[in-house]
Formats: C-alpha cells, structure tokens, sequence
C-alpha cells in the first residue's frame, strides 16, 4: 500500500480499514473489503484502543480509510480516545463521495484530510462508479474539508536510523509502507487530494488538476496517482476493455506537464512501479 511520504514518515501511517463502500467502481483494486468480503465486527470502545494501541506502535497518525458509513461510531471512539491521551493527528482517507453536513460533525476530530477526486465527468463517473453526481457532491466535501484544516501545516519527525529496532518493529507493526529513507517532516493538519489517473481518460484527469488549483491554488497539496491496477478476477473487461491495462508513462506525464504548467507546487508523483498488486494491501484483519 502506498502513502504519501509526509503521511507515512519513517514509522508507517496507523490504518485502519473499514468494510463496505457507498461507491461501486467496477476497477476497485480494494474488492474483498469494499464489498464486504472481508472485516470483523468492532464496538466503539474497541476502535478507541485499536487507536490507541496504533499510537504506543509509534504510528505517525490513524489513517481512517474509507469511513463514510461508519461515522456516528468513529466520531465516539475519537472523542473518548482523545479524553484518554491520543495526540497524533487522524487522517480521514474517502473517496469523498459524501455530503458536507456529515463532516461538518466530525470538525474539530480530524487532522488531515486525505480524499479523492476521482472524476469531472458525470458520463464516467455513472459508467465506471455508478455515480452520475459524484463531482458535485466530492467537490462540495472537499470544500468543506479545506474549511475544515485550512492551510497545511507541517511537523518535524522523529527520525530513527534504518538500524534501529523502533523504526521497523513500527512500520511492521503498522503493517503499512513506510518510507525508511524520507527524513522530511510530517503532515499535522491539512488536505492532500489524491486523483488516480485511468487509463484513455487523460482529458478528464487534466479537468479535475484544473479544478483543483483554480479553486484552492496551493492551499491544498494535489497526488497524482499512476497505480491503477487492473485485477483480471475483479474487472469484466469485456465490458469495460479499455480499463484492462495500466495507464502508460506517456498518459501520465501528460497529466505531470499539465499540473506543472498550471503551476502547482505543491504535489505528489508516483513512479512506474506502484502500478502493482504489490502495492494493494492484504486484508487479514490484524490487530483487531
């Protein structure tokens, strides 16, 4: 699984996945636990220690992903786990497929807000999501996200050498990719929207970058991803052929220029290889 580098730092990100999703992309590279397949039921008393026991672990934060559904329960067990000592920053990981009055309840709870912004169009959002408004309700979340944290503010880490026993009994504890060899600091508060871009839909990824940054400029750090992976037991690609390859260099250098000559600074890349199931975590529903 890959993190930006300021989410992850040296200790890995404490994620915490949630079954079940209000969106139905027929690409999820996430399937046994988007549908359902895979979880175990937890109280809201239990959520807190698992928080908790992530922050003993050293984590760099609790990554709550894809947690739309369940946020009656998480905001509980943050309020309680933060009355009982919690101080590292929560990250709120979705696929911003949501209204902006549900987390207009959790203000004041989340740190860092880490959303997608998966299409513009509302042709390709019903065909490959089945959700024709997904733009306008992601954009207005979104909206109310930056509301929310403001600018991006940053911190410095603790480093550990890549020898030590904390910084790896960390990262394999967090069961996250950590990043040994990122000195820089840590996101404390702020949003980074991630976009992932698809293949044969270059025209749409450079909307959503223009969006972005003429609505937010650099108040807000843009992820461009390149690690779409199709996965031949999940995706009918007779249905949907064009999706049944990774997006090439050249798709997503377009993509890359396009954000560079519209002047954004402050951005994520991603190289070749995260186009792999490598990077696709296994759900074993460890440390619940």
């Amino acid at each position: 699984m890959w993190e930006e580098p300021c989410i992850s730092g040296q200790t890995g990100s404490g994620t915490v996945f949630f079954s079940g999703c209000n969106m139905g992309c027929v690409f999820c590279q996430n399937h046994p636990i988007s549908k359902g397949i895979t979880g175990k039921k937890v109280s809201p008393q239990r959520l807190e220690e698992i928080f908790l026991q992530l922050q003993e672990q050293k984590a760099c934060n609790i990554n709550l992903v894809t947690p739309t559904h369940f946020i009656p329960q998480i905001r509980q067990a943050l309020q309680s786990a933060k009355s009982n000592g919690l101080t590292i920053p929560v990250v709120y990981n979705t696929s911003s497929y949501e209204k902006a009055e549900a987390l207009r309840t959790l203000e004041g709870l989340i740190d860092i807000y880490l959303p997608d912004l998966k299409y513009f169009s509302p042709v390709l959002s019903k065909k490959y999501s089945l959700a024709q408004d997904y733009f306008i309700h992601a954009s207005a979340a979104i909206e109310e996200m930056v509301r929310q944290t403001g600018r991006p503010v940053f911190t410095a880490q603790k480093l550990f050498s890549h020898e030590t026993s904390t910084a790896k009994e960390a990262a394999a504890s967090n069961k996250n990719q950590a990043d040994d060899d990122y000195l820089g600091p840590l996101m404390k508060k702020g949003v980074i929207v991630r976009h992932l871009v698809l293949p044969g839909c270059t025209e749409d990824s450079k909307k959503i970058i223009q969006y972005l940054y003429t609505s937010y400029k650099n108040d807000i750090y843009i992820s461009i991803m390149s690690q779409y992976t199709p996965i031949p037991d999940f995706l009918d690609s007779q249905i949907y052929p064009e999706l049944s390859r990774p997006v090439s260099p050249e798709e997503y250098d377009i993509i890359v220029d396009y954000a560079v000559s519209l002047g954004v600074e402050n951005g994520f890349i991603q190289d070749e290889t995260a186009a792999s199931e490598s990077f696709i975590p296994t759900f074993d529903c460890y440390g619940l």
